[in-house]
């Protein structure tokens, strides 16, 4: 059967359809102000807030970035400066070093002041040749980096066992034992130096049962320096502790010092 063509919409229908037309326009018009006024209002209310903090962002990035940069060249400044000053005590020119040490201590960051400092009294201490004011100075300066939170940890131990070193006769045993006992344990880096002192301090609070074990430690410890070790073994002998692990070692290496002397 042959299908009948559309027939053709009326002029009511025409007319409602252009109609609607004209109301869906409208109501997009609506819509698109309302969106505008709505946009408009949320600048007005956000825009000055917005934008403030925008700006202040930029500002901070860029305040950060100079000032990472101008630290990077002050720690590229100050490194060469703490190179020509070890350069210069390794010749013994310590004459040479006041200058750029005291400026390393005023405006140096915390680890090249604390390396500054504890330079500072070495050669002092150096210096004093046993004057008691000079190594009274001497012991101060190494508190002074002791006690600077600012400065890195292993500094501030390094300068509180040169401390104890130079006031070890002036200080009580426990003191020696409470300041150093924490670092004189195998396995920190200062083990060696502190162990030594702490070992004495038990020695003079008469308590060799504390000592000659802690003696016996150093001695066995490959890490620990050698000049400390052999006068670890010797004490620990002294108290009757065994510090030979090797005595074969220990037989070779005194054999090879011996014909070195």
């Amino acid at each position: 059967m042959a299908l009948r063509p559309n027939s053709p919409q009326s002029r009511s229908d025409q007319l409602a359809a252009a109609r609607a037309a004209q109301g869906n326009v409208f109501a997009r018009e609506v819509d698109d102000a309302l969106r505008a006024d709505a946009a408009m209002e949320a600048v007005r209310r956000w825009g000055i807030p917005v934008g403030a903090a925008l700006v202040a962002g930029l500002l901070g990035l860029g305040g950060w970035l100079w000032y990472d940069t101008h630290q990077a060249n002050q720690r590229g400044i100050q490194g060469e400066s703490m190179t020509q000053v070890l350069d210069s005590v390794e010749a013994q020119r310590t004459a040479d070093v006041a200058a750029p040490l005291g400026a390393l201590i005023k405006n140096g960051t915390p680890g090249y002041k604390a390396t500054a400092q504890l330079l500072q009294a070495g050669i002092a201490q150096d210096q004093a040749k046993g004057d008691a004011a000079k190594l009274a100075k001497a012991a101060g300066d190494f508190a002074a980096v002791a006690s600077d939170s600012a400065a890195p940890q292993a500094l501030r131990d390094l300068a509180s066992i040169r401390e104890v070193a130079i006031r070890f006769d002036a200080m009580q045993p426990q003191q020696v034992v409470d300041r150093l006992k924490p670092l004189a344990v195998p396995g920190n880096p200062w083990f060696g130096s502190a162990g030594e002192l702490v070992a004495m301090a038990y020695l003079r609070q008469n308590k060799p049962d504390l000592a000659g074990p802690l003696f016996a430690a150093l001695a066995k410890d490959k890490t620990v320096p050698d000049s400390i070790r052999q006068r670890a073994r010797q004490m620990a002998g002294a108290l009757g502790v065994d510090a030979v692990d090797d005595v074969a070692a220990l037989m070779a290496q005194s054999a090879g010092q011996a014909a070195g002397q």
